[in-house]
């Protein structure tokens, strides 16, 4: 029988790793509201944004490609500590760089800790809560992960706008805050119960594999996650460049609150919705996202920004619905010790929702108006959002 005490060890490493996977993605995007600051200091432009901004997405995908899937047989803790340290090695480099070269380095390297941290800790997250809690469903563990990881990117830009329009130095101070942070909880993660039995094992890289049965859940999972993020990426590589060229609106700490409201909605959508049956939170999905990026688009083209960001949050609730079922199936799908590496294969499909849509947007820059390029981008998240969330609808008992 299982007695409190010796389920405390496993639900205070729960909140550990909660509160870790937290403010690594929060770290992630604090740059958010510096890249004008970073603009201004090396004078290159916009589209150099999306490039910067890509190179985070980049390291994140090659980081789930090659690592994402190790904690299977490496331990879950040892490869939390060993994101968190890379993270803290992408802070050291951003306090050094502020030139376009060091932020490219420093913005792989960062994405690198994210492509090792989300799949590791959304499996470690469920396994604590599970052995904690045996006779409890998986719904507390899904919500407290969801919301960690987008609750995570939300908090992000408020802290680097804070940090941008109150505090001296922002684009060094930020980092060595951040930094400290990161050594302690690099600290505190050894303390944590490991949950998988380590055993060595010959590397291979990630592998995309489900059962034949399963493909086409899976298929569906997948384009949802990546339609979503590329809402998200949208958010976060051009969200400041937009509220100074189209609303003229220069405060760093509105930059970091635009993209609060969008991510925030999208943690806060995950709670809300975690009880709902999952064809209900589909349909919320798909009406939201409709709804959301047309406001979006109507705001930029009238340049009312309240209608502008209203859009962006009704938009990210319902990427944050699609995406937590995109992640609730493919944990459904996932093998007996392939945990991990199907979660890994779910963040790598979202994680290239999230680089190559920006990389065309930054292509598109070179030649053609900000506010076309958004609003094609728009329109097309828009039909793929909402048919994923359709399909896998359908596909939903």
């Amino acid at each position: 029988m299982t007695t409190p005490t010796s389920t405390r060890p496993r639900t205070i490493g729960f909140w550990v790793v909660a509160i870790t996977f937290l403010l690594v993605m929060a770290y992630s995007t604090v740059p958010t509201p510096l890249y004008p600051l970073y603009q201004q200091e090396d004078g290159f432009p916009v589209a150099t944004i999306t490039v910067i901004f890509a190179a985070y997405a980049v390291g994140v995908v090659a980081s789930l490609f090659l690592l994402g899937h190790v904690s299977d047989w490496m331990g879950r803790r040892r490869m939390l500590v060993i994101a968190v340290l890379v993270s803290t090695l992408s802070a050291v480099l951003f306090m050094v760089f502020t030139d376009v070269a060091g932020l490219l380095v420093a913005r792989v390297i960062n994405g690198v800790s994210i492509g090792v941290l989300t799949a590791t800790a959304t499996a470690h997250l469920s396994e604590l809560r599970a052995r904690a809690r045996p006779d409890e469903n998986s719904i507390v563990a899904a919500s407290v992960a969801g919301g960690a990881n987008l609750g995570g990117l939300a908090l992000g830009p408020v802290l680097g706008g804070i940090f941008a329009d109150f505090f001296p130095d922002p684009l060094h101070l930020p980092h060595a805050v951040f930094a400290v942070i990161l050594i302690l909880l690099a600290i505190a993660l050894t303390l944590v119960p490991e949950t998988v039995t380590v055993a060595p094992r010959v590397y291979r890289p990630q592998r995309i594999a489900v059962p034949a049965t399963s493909r086409s859940a899976f298929i569906a999972a997948g384009f949802a996650a990546f339609a979503g993020f590329a809402l998200f990426g949208m958010f976060t590589s051009l969200a400041p460049s937009i509220l100074i060229g189209t609303f003229e609106l220069t405060d760093h700490l509105v930059a970091g609150l635009t993209v609060f409201a969008v991510f925030g909605s999208a943690a806060a959508a995950q709670v809300v919705l975690a009880s709902v049956p999952r064809r209900t939170q589909l349909l919320f999905a798909a009406i939201a996202c409709g709804v959301g990026l047309a406001g979006i688009a109507l705001g930029a083209v009238l340049a009312l920004f309240a209608l502008f960001i209203v859009g962006g949050i009704i938009g990210g609730a319902g990427v944050g619905a699609l995406f937590k079922c995109s992640l609730a199936v493919a944990g459904e799908l996932a093998e007996d010790g392939r945990r991990g590496e199907t979660l890994a294969a779910i963040f790598l499909v979202a994680y290239c929702g999230l680089a190559l849509p920006v990389l065309a947007i930054g292509a598109a820059l070179s030649f053609a108006p900000q506010i076309d390029v958004l609003l094609v981008f728009v329109v097309v998240v828009g039909v793929v959002t909402v048919t994923a969330a359709l399909r896998m609808r359908r596909q939903s008992r």
